[in-house]
């Protein structure tokens, strides 16, 4: 307590506090926040710019994808038949026509044996009857127009027959030969030429019905070159039949006959020896009423033959070897939609799988492969002679209006369509139907493949491999580099990361061609080992580290504890790597077939156990080597959605007492989740459109099969291997834009997902 004397002195000897006013505020100064017209006009321009080519890249995707699709309609689009020109034809009974290569001068052949070049090309019309004058005079009872060999084949009512070949517009005929059938006359006749041999089959008036006799020419060589053509046996085939023989078709290799019968029965006679033997007996269209044949005729190639019934039901049969059998026979493999009623005739195109049948008026193009009608129309005359150039360019039709009717064809493309790209093909010499990609062959008769559903499969195959392989290292160690590693070592680690997504695709697959696939193919077991023990080790550790006492623990300083694993894991690799052979021992053994001795070989053991092949280049190695391109990417994207989320979540989680995993796996990723799905999204892109590390890893081959140890061809693998011998605007050309289209749409359709998806998880895990 103050006395009051002192308290009034020191009062007395202090000055009163004086209080100054605030420092005014400064005048407000408007222009100083006011943006220049400069920085005006800058960022209109820039707004507007930035609109326009965000327009832009919208146009030229959609202009793309119009570019694209209009070089793929032509595939699924039918034939363009149009009249060209209409000839008068002299009053004569024709009974052949042949088209030349270029539709300029189409020849006919009369009963006479006279042979009338029309003037299609301007020129006057041109006749020869040196035919005629070779058969001497006699009467002609047998014709068959052969386009292959340009030619007419003539038969005689005295057992005789001739060809008349085509030159432009001169007649070369060959020497009269003699069937050996007891002077009868042929009703019908064909012949197959294999270059230095031809078989002559025909139908003969015998005493006590038809006969079939058939005879083999063989082509002399001498020191000046190839001879004429000189009998080199005849054969008598009428007791090998069952029926009365009506329909005949020689093959071109001159080694088989097919005789269609009034019983509808078709019999395939095969050379065999000195010989010929009745090798198949089948009815193409049952025992039903209208079963009895009505045109038999051979497509290109001659292994499968048309077949229409009485009641106009078209069919296809080709050769192919039954199961459990190794000899080729005809089988049912396409069944067309029926005619009008019987067929008048049934004529196949030199280039490709068409053949060419009508029904009185109504003409019908057809194509063997793809079970598809290509062109139809009911003319306006009745089609009796009918003729494809060799270029499948032209139709010609003799009509019962007397004229002769030309047309221009137009089909580039009828071996595609839904059919043939999508679904399942019973090609020639196969088994059953498949889904086949094969677009080139070693002959002209090879028909071309285009199924895309093995590339589709393929590209799935390969992107589910890469990632299985690189979603769990990726994801995982991006968790464990953003939340547990220490910032030392994160700063090294995801730059070194980043370097890898540069690595060139070429050299990933060369090493994968030359070192990885032959690394792994004798060491699948260990593979397997070190697949199951290294995740089992880094688990058993985890689990074993969490349950040490905290004081233990601590001796490590936190984010270094992957250096007390590193040697662990170095150990189980190790060890499952050279254990590998003693589990190959125990486990993978199988019978030697020669000494009958356990083998232990994962390469013999696979096919035995599973029936699938093993092949050095296959899924197992695609999914390593995808699956390091594709790590750096789902690492990096990842990493960073994990990284940044609010330190204030993280915080919260462990003030609450959670666990750092417990917070990493609970609460930061499902945060992160929109970025994780994005990083799994962009690795998918990768992994679907990688095209060199397939190409040089798999051995590119295009079947469909889900086995782990086979090969495969994608989509992009596909384009880039066949686009450099791919004519221009071939069918070939615009399949590979087909698998490009269906890239597009497989990436279109993945992003939109994701991104709506990923829209979705973000405002569910979204933070404030």
């Amino acid at each position: 307590m103050l006395r009051p004397g002192l308290g009034a002195t020191v009062g007395a000897s202090m000055p009163a506090p004086t209080i100054e006013p605030p420092p005014a505020a400064p005048a407000f100064d408007e222009a100083r926040f006011t943006p220049s017209r400069a920085t005006l006009l800058l960022d209109r321009f820039m707004t507007r710019f930035i609109a326009v080519g965000g327009l832009g890249v919208i146009v030229a995707v959609f202009g793309i994808f119009v570019f694209i699709l209009s070089q793929i309609l032509p595939l699924f689009r039918g034939a363009q038949v149009t009249e060209l020109k209409a000839l008068d034809l002299p009053q004569r009974s024709f009974v052949a026509l042949l088209l030349d290569e270029g539709a300029k001068s189409p020849a006919l052949l009369d009963r006479e044996g006279r042979i009338t070049f029309l003037p299609a090309d301007g020129q006057p019309a041109v006749e020869s009857e040196a035919l005629t004058q070779a058969l001497g005079g006699a009467s002609l009872t047998a014709f068959r127009a052969k386009p292959r060999q340009n030619a007419f084949l003539a038969g005689t009512s005295d057992g005789r027959f001739a060809f008349a070949t085509l030159s432009g517009r001169e007649t070369k005929v060959s020497p009269v030969q003699s069937l050996g059938a007891g002077g009868s006359a042929i009703t019908q006749l064909d012949f197959g030429d294999a270059g230095d041999a031809k078989l002559i089959a025909a139908l003969t008036a015998g005493a006590k019905g038809p006969e079939l006799h058939a005879v083999r020419l063989t082509r002399k060589r001498t020191l000046m070159g190839t001879g004429a053509d000189v009998i080199d046996g005849t054969f008598d085939l009428t007791p090998l039949l069952k029926g009365t023989p009506e329909h005949l078709l020689v093959s071109a290799l001159a080694d088989s006959i097919l005789v269609g019968t009034r019983e509808g029965e078709v019999q395939y006679l095969v050379r065999s020896g000195d010989g010929f033997e009745v090798r198949q007996t089948l009815k193409p269209f049952g025992d039903l009423p209208g079963a009895r044949l009505s045109s038999l005729g051979y497509v290109f190639g001659d292994v499968s033959f048309v077949a229409t019934s009485e009641r106009g039901e078209n069919r296809v049969f080709s050769l192919h070897i039954p199961k459990g059998s190794e000899i080729r026979l005809f089988a049912q493999t396409k069944r067309f939609p029926a005619l009008p009623g019987p067929a008048s005739f049934t004529l196949g195109s030199l280039r490709n799988k068409a053949f060419l049948t009508a029904s009185g008026a109504t003409v019908s193009l057809r194509y063997a492969t793809t079970e598809g009608i290509r062109w139809e129309q009911k003319l306006p005359f009745e089609p009796r002679l009918a003729a494809i150039n060799s270029k499948y360019s032209r139709l010609a039709f003799a009509g019962s209006d007397g004229r002769l009717h030309l047309y221009t064809l137009d089909d580039p493309h009828p071996d595609t369509g839904f059919r043939s790209l999508f679904g399942k093909v019973w090609y020639e010499g196969y088994a059953a139907p498949s889904y086949e990609w094969q677009s080139t062959g070693g002959s002209d008769e090879f028909e071309p493949k285009y199924s895309m559903i093995p590339l589709i499969v393929g590209t799935l195959k390969g992107t589910f491999y890469a990632m299985l392989f690189a979603v769990p290292i990726a994801l995982l160690a991006a968790i464990y580099t953003s939340q547990f590693l220490h910032p030392n070592f994160r700063a090294l680690i995801k730059p070194t990361m980043e370097i890898m997504a540069s690595l060139p695709s070429v050299v990933l697959g060369f090493l994968a061609a030359l070192w990885l696939a032959p690394l792994i193919e004798t060491r699948v077991p260990s593979v397997l080992l070190c697949a199951v023990l290294v995740p089992a080790s880094a688990a058993a550790f985890g689990w074993f580290w969490a349950g040490l006492p905290i004081r233990t623990r601590l001796l490590v300083k936190p984010g270094y504890e992957f250096i007390v694993f590193f040697p662990i894991l170095f150990l189980v690799t190790w060890v499952g790597w050279n254990l590998g052979p003693l589990l190959e021992r125990l486990v993978f053994t199988t019978p030697d077939p020669a000494t009958g001795t356990a083998v232990a070989d994962f390469r013999r053991w696979w096919p035995a156990f599973t029936g699938a092949s093993f092949e050095q280049r296959n899924s197992l190695v695609v999914g390593f080597v995808m699956g390091f391109a594709v790590i750096p990417i789902l690492f990096t994207i990842a990493e960073d959605s994990l990284s940044n989320v609010p330190p204030a979540l993280r915080a919260g989680s462990l003030a609450l007492g959670a666990s750092r995993w417990q917070t990493a796996l609970r609460v930061v990723v499902p945060t992160a989740s929109p970025g994780i799905f994005s990083a799994l999204m962009v690795g998918l892109g990768r992994a679907v459109g990688e095209t060199m590390i397939v190409v040089m890893a798999t051995g590119n081959t295009s079947v469909l099969d889900l086995n782990i140890f086979s090969g495969m061809r994608t989509l992009s693998a596909n384009i880039a291997v066949e686009l450099p011998e791919a004519p221009h605007h071939s069918t070939l050309y615009r399949t590979l834009f087909l698998g490009a289209m269906l890239l597009f749409l497989l990436t279109f359709v993945v992003n939109t997902a994701a991104e709506v998806i990923r829209q979705r998880l973000r405002d569910r895990y979204k933070t404030i």
